[in-house]
């Protein structure tokens, strides 16, 4: 969970410390939902209409969804669930977690999902990758040794597994990384669409001098969370962070609101220089729709140069201040984008800060206002 490019950039805060958490013949009969595809680059489809699911297979108290709550989320229009899993849970001795996982990805599927199965680093593997990297990345290796089994019996048509979420590290330590678990893979799932992303934050930004794989099936995954004092604003993960602090921006925004002038004001008022000059440096470029759009073009040029489809398999705006309207026109404005320039999307996430229902194990307290403005007008469906 990260910024965007440099004009919006004066912070970083992983999505792993945001949440703090956060049979195969049968399946491969079944069809593949096409309504919220995107045809992207090279005419391939990509999966989108998605939303992420944390806090199940990537703890070892998780807590499963609703069948009936699926069923909704389903008929509501999405189709593709981004789920992460937990190196620290994978071992080849504990073959009731693996269970656990092929039957939670194959319930996904029979209920008519698309689902990304998010290798998400825990706490101990991300500082093992960025103080020991050498050992951090045999960790990962090794996961993925004994994940793609449970992968290979899966359908291909349905099934993604994304090689490593905001992989923490350099590009330059990134790329054989990525290279050596697209090989792992490859070895077991050989029809499997492999999706990765660029480090360290998987921004837009980051793009520009990152290859491709030299693998023909293959999706890039990005994040989008700018600006970040308006989508993380009040978060409590991190009570040192500016973001903290900030509250009651709204979206879209400029310097010169007089909302946003008191904003900064009352925190130089209160001796917080670091929130109100966080605020004005992400205002350097004004909040807008036609900001967002510009990203994605750009973003598309670069799928288009290098013939290789895109997700944006991250966006979201925290729900812990902000008003609904702004948070609605944000989320509506990052998809509309998105959906422009043929690229998919999964919401992070469902049902936690960010979220778009209440609880997963309830078919009340769908947000309509957040379904609308990921869907349309009509709210899905």
């Amino acid at each position: 969970m990260m910024l965007t490019d440099s004009r919006w950039q004066s912070t970083a805060v992983s999505r792993r410390h945001a949440l703090a958490l956060a049979g195969g013949s049968l399946l491969a009969a079944l069809s593949l939902p096409v309504s919220g595809l995107a045809q992207a680059a090279g005419g391939r489809a990509v999966p989108s209409r998605g939303f992420n699911l944390p806090g199940w297979l990537d703890r070892k108290d998780g807590l499963s969804p609703g069948e009936a709550v699926l069923e909704k989320l389903r008929q509501t229009g999405f189709e593709t669930v981004r789920l992460p899993v937990n190196d620290t849970l994978i071992s080849a001795d504990d073959t009731a977690g693996l269970r656990l996982i092929h039957d939670g990805v194959t319930t996904l599927v029979r209920q008519g999902f698309d689902v990304i199965v998010d290798m998400h680093p825990s706490t101990d593997l991300h500082t093992a990758l960025r103080d020991d990297f050498d050992a951090g990345a045999e960790r990962t290796i090794r996961a993925w040794t004994i994940l793609r089994d449970v992968i290979a019996d899966l359908p291909a048509s349905s099934v993604y597994p994304e090689l490593l979420n905001e992989p923490p590290m350099e590009r330059t330590a990134w790329l054989p990384l990525r290279d050596k678990l697209a090989e792992t893979l490859r070895s077991k799932c050989p029809l499997h669409t492999l999706i990765w992303g660029p480090a360290p934050y998987q921004g837009i930004w980051e793009l520009g001098d990152t290859p491709p794989l030299a693998d023909d099936n293959q999706i890039v995954a990005i994040h989008f969370y700018a600006p970040m004092a308006f989508t993380h604003q009040c978060q409590t993960w991190d009570t040192t962070s500016p973001l903290a602090r900030i509250a009651n921006l709204p979206f879209p925004a400029t310097k010169e609101m007089p909302l946003v002038r008191e904003r900064i004001a009352a925190l130089r008022a209160a001796g917080d220089e670091q929130a109100a000059a966080m605020i004005e440096e992400q205002l350097a470029t004004p909040w807008t729709e036609a900001a967002i759009v510009s990203e994605f073009a750009g973003l598309a040029r670069w799928s288009a140069a290098h013939d290789c489809p895109v997700i944006l398999n991250e966006f979201g705006v925290l729900n812990f201040c902000v008003d609904a309207e702004s948070r609605t026109s944000w989320v509506r404005a990052v998809r509309q984008a998105a959906e422009a320039n043929q690229i998919g999307w999964a919401y992070w996430e469902l049902d936690q800060g960010f979220g778009v229902i209440q609880s997963r194990q309830s078919t009340e307290g769908f947000d309509r206002s957040m379904i609308a403005a990921l869907f349309g007008a009509d709210g899905g469906g």
